[in-house]
Protein backbone atom coordinates (compact mmCIF):
# COMPACT_ATOMS: atom_id res chain seq x y z
CA UNK A 1 0.00 0.00 0.00
CA UNK A 2 1.58 3.17 -1.02
CA UNK A 3 1.10 6.09 1.77
CA UNK A 4 -0.78 9.16 0.59
CA UNK A 5 2.13 12.26 0.40
CA UNK A 6 -1.05 14.86 0.53
CA UNK A 7 -3.02 13.65 3.95
CA UNK A 8 -5.24 16.28 3.81
CA UNK A 9 -7.03 14.42 1.33
CA UNK A 10 -8.31 11.88 3.60
CA UNK A 11 -10.83 13.71 5.13
CA UNK A 12 -13.53 16.11 4.09
CA UNK A 13 -12.77 18.99 6.40
CA UNK A 14 -9.04 19.12 5.96
CA UNK A 15 -10.01 18.84 1.83
CA UNK A 16 -12.28 21.79 1.92
CA UNK A 17 -9.39 23.65 4.42
CA UNK A 18 -6.74 22.77 1.44
CA UNK A 19 -8.51 24.66 -1.18
CA UNK A 20 -8.75 27.88 0.81
CA UNK A 21 -4.98 27.54 1.82
CA UNK A 22 -4.40 27.16 -1.84
CA UNK A 23 -6.59 30.33 -2.95
CA UNK A 24 -5.08 32.24 -0.34
CA UNK A 25 -1.52 31.31 -1.28
CA UNK A 26 -2.40 32.80 -4.44
CA UNK A 27 -2.92 35.76 -3.63
CA UNK A 28 0.19 36.11 -1.70
CA UNK A 29 2.76 33.98 -3.65
CA UNK A 30 3.53 34.67 -7.46
CA UNK A 31 4.64 31.05 -8.15
CA UNK A 32 1.41 29.86 -6.96
CA UNK A 33 -0.66 27.90 -8.60
CA UNK A 34 -3.72 29.43 -7.86
CA UNK A 35 -2.23 32.73 -9.05
CA UNK A 36 -3.23 32.56 -12.31
CA UNK A 37 -7.12 30.60 -12.11
CA UNK A 38 -8.94 30.00 -15.50
CA UNK A 39 -12.06 32.06 -15.38
CA UNK A 40 -14.91 31.08 -17.38
CA UNK A 41 -18.24 33.43 -18.15
CA UNK A 42 -20.96 32.88 -20.88
CA UNK A 43 -21.40 34.71 -24.08
CA UNK A 44 -24.47 36.43 -25.02
CA UNK A 45 -25.13 33.54 -27.39
CA UNK A 46 -24.43 31.06 -25.12
CA UNK A 47 -21.36 29.56 -25.36
CA UNK A 48 -18.32 29.55 -22.78
CA UNK A 49 -15.37 31.47 -22.89
CA UNK A 50 -12.34 30.89 -20.85
CA UNK A 51 -9.56 33.18 -20.12
CA UNK A 52 -6.70 33.18 -17.44
CA UNK A 53 -7.01 36.13 -15.16
CA UNK A 54 -4.99 37.22 -11.62
CA UNK A 55 -6.26 36.12 -8.46
CA UNK A 56 -6.00 39.22 -6.38
CA UNK A 57 -8.09 38.88 -3.25
CA UNK A 58 -9.76 35.79 -0.92
CA UNK A 59 -11.96 36.23 2.36
CA UNK A 60 -12.33 32.48 3.06
CA UNK A 61 -14.76 33.61 5.98
CA UNK A 62 -17.07 34.91 3.29
CA UNK A 63 -16.03 33.03 0.92
CA UNK A 64 -15.51 35.66 -1.68
CA UNK A 65 -12.56 35.99 -4.48
CA UNK A 66 -11.61 39.35 -6.34
CA UNK A 67 -10.21 39.75 -9.56
CA UNK A 68 -9.19 43.25 -11.23
CA UNK A 69 -10.34 44.10 -14.96
CA UNK A 70 -11.14 46.63 -17.59
CA UNK A 71 -13.86 47.43 -17.42
CA UNK A 72 -14.46 47.76 -21.03
CA UNK A 73 -13.84 43.93 -21.51
CA UNK A 74 -15.95 41.16 -22.55
CA UNK A 75 -15.95 39.29 -19.27
CA UNK A 76 -17.76 42.59 -17.77
CA UNK A 77 -20.52 42.52 -20.65
CA UNK A 78 -20.90 38.92 -20.36
CA UNK A 79 -21.19 39.12 -16.52
CA UNK A 80 -23.44 42.03 -16.80
CA UNK A 81 -25.73 39.79 -18.86
CA UNK A 82 -25.01 36.60 -16.98
CA UNK A 83 -23.78 37.17 -13.45
CA UNK A 84 -22.09 33.77 -12.86
CA UNK A 85 -18.46 32.38 -12.87
CA UNK A 86 -16.67 28.98 -12.54
CA UNK A 87 -12.88 29.43 -12.11
CA UNK A 88 -10.23 26.59 -12.24
CA UNK A 89 -7.27 25.88 -11.21
CA UNK A 90 -4.63 22.88 -11.05
CA UNK A 91 -2.15 22.40 -8.37
CA UNK A 92 0.49 19.96 -9.93
CA UNK A 93 2.15 19.65 -6.34
CA UNK A 94 -0.91 18.79 -4.82
CA UNK A 95 -2.42 16.94 -7.79
CA UNK A 96 -5.32 18.95 -7.21
CA UNK A 97 -7.56 20.17 -9.30
CA UNK A 98 -10.08 23.14 -8.17
CA UNK A 99 -13.36 24.03 -9.93
CA UNK A 100 -15.24 27.08 -8.18
CA UNK A 101 -18.76 28.03 -9.16
CA UNK A 102 -19.42 31.69 -8.37
CA UNK A 103 -21.82 34.55 -8.36
CA UNK A 104 -20.36 38.12 -9.83
CA UNK A 105 -20.18 41.30 -9.11
CA UNK A 106 -18.80 43.82 -10.70
CA UNK A 107 -17.64 46.87 -8.70
CA UNK A 108 -16.11 50.35 -10.49
CA UNK A 109 -16.07 54.15 -9.97
CA UNK A 110 -15.87 55.34 -6.68
CA UNK A 111 -16.67 52.06 -5.56
CA UNK A 112 -12.94 50.89 -6.17
CA UNK A 113 -10.96 54.32 -5.85
CA UNK A 114 -9.42 52.91 -2.66
CA UNK A 115 -8.47 49.00 -4.32
CA UNK A 116 -7.22 51.86 -7.73
CA UNK A 117 -5.30 53.44 -4.65
CA UNK A 118 -3.27 50.55 -3.77
CA UNK A 119 -2.37 49.48 -7.24
CA UNK A 120 1.33 49.49 -8.46
CA UNK A 121 1.60 52.39 -11.49
CA UNK A 122 3.05 49.54 -13.83
CA UNK A 123 -0.62 47.73 -13.41
CA UNK A 124 -2.23 50.70 -14.17
CA UNK A 125 -1.24 50.70 -17.35
CA UNK A 126 -3.61 47.68 -17.65
CA UNK A 127 -6.91 49.83 -17.18
CA UNK A 128 -7.30 52.00 -19.90
CA UNK A 129 -6.40 50.74 -23.23
CA UNK A 130 -7.02 52.39 -26.59
CA UNK A 131 -8.92 51.15 -29.17
CA UNK A 132 -10.88 49.13 -25.88
CA UNK A 133 -10.09 45.58 -25.14
CA UNK A 134 -11.29 42.97 -27.83
CA UNK A 135 -11.25 45.51 -31.18
CA UNK A 136 -10.05 44.55 -34.31
CA UNK A 137 -6.49 46.64 -34.82
CA UNK A 138 -4.14 46.56 -38.07
CA UNK A 139 -1.07 45.82 -36.56
CA UNK A 140 -0.20 43.77 -33.03
CA UNK A 141 1.17 47.19 -31.47
CA UNK A 142 -1.36 49.31 -32.99
CA UNK A 143 -2.94 50.10 -29.34
CA UNK A 144 -2.02 52.28 -26.85
CA UNK A 145 -1.91 52.38 -22.90
CA UNK A 146 -2.67 55.32 -20.41
CA UNK A 147 -4.19 54.00 -16.93
CA UNK A 148 -7.32 55.47 -16.44
CA UNK A 149 -9.29 54.75 -13.15
CA UNK A 150 -12.30 54.98 -14.74
CA UNK A 151 -11.61 52.01 -16.74
CA UNK A 152 -10.81 49.78 -13.60
CA UNK A 153 -13.20 47.39 -12.72
CA UNK A 154 -13.27 44.43 -9.34
CA UNK A 155 -14.75 41.56 -10.42
CA UNK A 156 -16.13 39.80 -6.53
CA UNK A 157 -17.08 36.50 -6.67
CA UNK A 158 -19.22 34.37 -4.00
CA UNK A 159 -18.61 31.23 -4.41
CA UNK A 160 -21.28 29.20 -4.12
CA UNK A 161 -19.49 25.89 -4.64
CA UNK A 162 -16.80 23.80 -4.63
CA UNK A 163 -15.23 20.99 -6.49
CA UNK A 164 -11.98 19.57 -5.90
CA UNK A 165 -10.68 16.03 -7.16
CA UNK A 166 -7.71 14.70 -5.68
CA UNK A 167 -5.42 12.11 -8.35
CA UNK A 168 -2.95 10.98 -5.56
CA UNK A 169 -2.52 7.48 -5.42
CA UNK A 170 -6.22 6.95 -4.47
CA UNK A 171 -8.16 9.42 -6.23
CA UNK A 172 -10.84 11.47 -4.15
CA UNK A 173 -13.53 14.04 -4.84
CA UNK A 174 -15.59 16.13 -3.19
CA UNK A 175 -18.26 18.77 -3.50
CA UNK A 176 -18.89 21.76 -1.34
CA UNK A 177 -21.79 23.88 -1.40
CA UNK A 178 -22.41 27.39 0.60
CA UNK A 179 -25.89 26.64 0.92
CA UNK A 180 -24.85 23.30 2.82
CA UNK A 181 -22.85 25.12 4.81
CA UNK A 182 -19.94 23.45 3.56
CA UNK A 183 -21.00 20.17 4.97
CA UNK A 184 -19.24 18.62 2.16
CA UNK A 185 -19.81 15.28 -0.16
CA UNK A 186 -17.62 12.85 -1.62
CA UNK A 187 -18.14 12.22 -4.91
CA UNK A 188 -16.79 9.49 -7.40
CA UNK A 189 -13.78 10.76 -8.77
Amino acid sequence: MTRDPHPWAAGLSSMHAQVWNCLVRGVHDRRAPARHPALATVTPNGLPRVRTVVLRSVDRLAAKLEIHTDLNSAKVSELRATPFAALHLWDEAGHLQIRLEAEAVILSGPEVAEIWARVPDTSRLSYGIAPQPGQHIAGALDYSRKPDPTSFAVLRLKVTAIDVLHLGPDHRRAKFIRCDDWAGQWLAP
